[in-house]
């Protein structure tokens, strides 16, 4: 951001809105909020595409949510097309789309069962138009080329029942395998999507392609040009695929072409494996600099990595913790932490939860800010250009009166800024907290800061007192007093590669360890800990540093799984010390943890495993 830019020539009303007003004005407010209330119950923006971007309403901007499992007669995924779990995706997810993905094919699916695959594909529908979201009818075929026919019979059928829908996309073809665009994929796409638009002349239509739909730079060499509002399908699985596939979706972006990813897993190519935190992470970002929608593979409880549920949970929604898994709950929150519309300015103002990220972007309302692309982890936006003054308000729903956590994702040149949390319109006041000098507007550090919050729904605001910094998100979490699982002594390693140890100062005495340069790590594999259950658990992490900007993973030992990457601030010394906090997702069972130093010039006295968001 360049601060250098003045607003001064901007003519700002600082503050929350005046609460005495006019007749005329309070008329013309009662205007606007019917047609708000108006927009609230219409029909979702209609999808459209410009260039390499698909549009919503006009306007560039993504979607994120989920793919059902195949909709196959006993394959097990079929119990979750129903309209409670539809709707529990959009209340609890905050999901903006929703992917049915019907077999056919293969045993029990549409080609044996039309009537019983497509009533549960309708069922989907209408829950998604109920609740005002973007849904998928994906043909969930490897072999689509050999069922034409039937195909565009089903898709005319589809198209006559929920054309009128702007809710509704058609994906005519899920995973071609290694066939020709040019001479197999795209003769037969040109034949369903010429049946569709004699019936549909706009709803969007995304075209698989090539290996499995990911090499969408071979389509974007002969793209479609005889019908509009087309877009191509890329699929990936972040354990498998990295950045090379996302050169081949990049060279096709440059080509001109818009791409949407109606599948995507945090797992391996196979369906199965751990979470790749680093690689989904990366394709996130992708995604969200892009504006390239998604929907993530997939809401089902099979006993595999990227299903979304445990064994046995729920077949309605209304999913605890507990009945997600690893993957689940690292999907949660990025489809609950999606920018939404319109870039992420006002369009996605939902009732967010404790323990659940929310973007500084979505704010409901505003006064003096400015929003910008951020190259901070996840990508997005983040909000600038905030003044003395200035304030943002998000509605959040809190369980219980009590102690809060609030944890902020700040940067600022200079430092010397002051942020302050309140009751929208300024009474009560919650807290202030000083944003320290990061050393520029793209260098992010979280701070925290304890609160007390009333239960209910209500409407926070976050307000300058002293401008001159950048919001990317903040978090509520629970204050809870419960204990560690355990606390590591950070000399206490099993192995370990470049530290020394010293004594410390510190509360407590001993020893810590110091001399940290970037590559350095310590393992504790020969003290696991225990996690009782799948979840999210707060890691705490006492350190000291003279200048800060220092880096570290948690991990488990070896880097095979990294949870988190802790920024450790400046504390004036290196016996200084100061808690820093990150909340992870962790698997039931025992863990050997590993600290890795991308960058050194800090110290480590312990750290610690608490259960829950703390």
């Amino acid at each position: 951001m360049n601060k250098f830019l003045s607003k001064v020539m901007l003519a700002k009303h600082k503050g929350y809105p005046s609460r005495r007003r006019s007749l005329l004005s309070t008329l013309i407010m009662s205007f606007g909020l019917l047609l708000a209330v108006a927009a609230a119950n219409a029909d979702v923006a209609p999808v459209s595409t410009q260039g390499n971007q698909v549009m919503f309403g006009g306007q560039p901007g993504s979607v994120s949510g989920n793919s059902l499992f195949w909709s196959n007669d006993g394959w097990g995924g079929d119990k979750f097309y129903n309209a409670s779990v539809v709707g529990w995706l959009k209340s609890n997810w905050h999901s903006n789309i929703v992917r049915a993905a019907m077999g056919v094919e293969d045993s029990g699916g549409y080609l044996s069962d039309p009537s019983g695959n497509e009533a549960r594909v309708k069922a989907v529908v209408d829950a998604a138009i109920a609740n005002n979201m973007y849904v998928i009818i994906d043909w969930h075929s490897s072999h689509a080329e050999q069922y034409e026919s039937q195909a565009i019979s089903f898709f005319q059928d589809m198209a006559r029942t929920y054309g009128s829908h702007n809710n509704v996309i058609y994906e005519i073809y899920n995973e071609p395998l290694s066939v020709s665009w040019s001479g197999t994929i795209k003769p037969y796409a040109e034949g369903v999507i010429g049946a569709i638009r004699t019936i549909d002349p706009d709803n969007l239509i995304v075209v698989g392609t090539p290996n499995w739909s990911q090499d969408v730079d071979v389509a974007a060499n002969d793209p479609i040009t005889d019908y509009h509002n087309i877009a191509y399908t890329l699929h990936f699985y972040a354990a498998t695929h990295g950045q090379s596939l996302r050169d081949k979706a990049q060279t096709a972006l440059n080509k001109g072409i818009p791409l949407f990813v109606t599948e995507w897993g945090t797992v391996q190519a196979s369906g199965d494996g751990g979470v790749d935190y680093n690689s989904t992470d990366a394709w996130v970002a992708f995604m969200k600099a892009h504006n390239i929608s998604n929907a993530n593979w997939s809401i089902n409880d099979k006993a595999e990595g990227a299903s979304a549920l445990v064994p046995g949970a729920s077949t309605t929604g209304g999913w605890s913790d507990s009945q997600l898994t690893a993957s689940g709950l690292e999907v949660r929150g990025i489809v609950q932490g999606w920018p939404g519309l319109g870039g992420g300015s006002t369009g996605n103002c939902n009732v967010a939860g404790v323990g659940v990220t929310i973007q500084a972007e979505n704010y409901c309302q505003m006064s003096g800010i400015q929003t910008e692309t951020t190259t901070d982890t996840g990508g997005g936006q983040d909000v600038g250009w905030i003044d003395n003054g200035d304030w943002m308000t998000y509605s959040v729903n809190v369980p219980a009166a009590g102690s809060y956590i609030i944890t902020y994702r700040v940067a600022s040149l200079n430092g010397g800024g002051v942020l302050r949390l309140e009751n929208a319109g300024g009474n009560p006041v919650y807290g202030d907290i000083n944003v320290p000098a990061t050393g520029g507007w793209q260098t992010w550090v979280t701070i925290t800061q304890v609160v007390n919050l009333p239960a209910g729904q209500q409407t926070l605001g976050i307000a300058s007192s002293v401008g001159g910094w950048n919001l990317n998100w903040f978090r509520i979490d629970s204050n809870s007093s419960s204990s560690p699982l355990a606390t590591l002594q950070a000399e206490n390693y099993s192995y370990m590669s470049g530290i020394q140890t010293e004594t410390t100062t510190d509360v407590g005495g001993g020893l810590d360890v110091g001399w940290i340069d970037a590559g350095d790590w310590l393992s504790y594999v020969n003290t696991p800990v225990t996690i009782p259950s799948t979840g999210t658990y707060t890691i705490a992490f006492r350190v000291a540093s003279l200048n800060g900007g220092g880096k570290f993973s948690f991990e488990e030992a070896g880097g095979g799984t990294q949870y988190a990457v802790v920024t450790v601030p400046s504390t004036g010394g290196w016996q200084n010390w100061t808690t820093v906090k990150v909340h992870v997702t962790l698997s039931a069972g025992s863990h050997g943890f590993g600290i890795g130093a991308s960058t050194g010039g800090w110290n480590l006295n312990w750290f610690s495993i608490t259960q829950g968001a703390n």
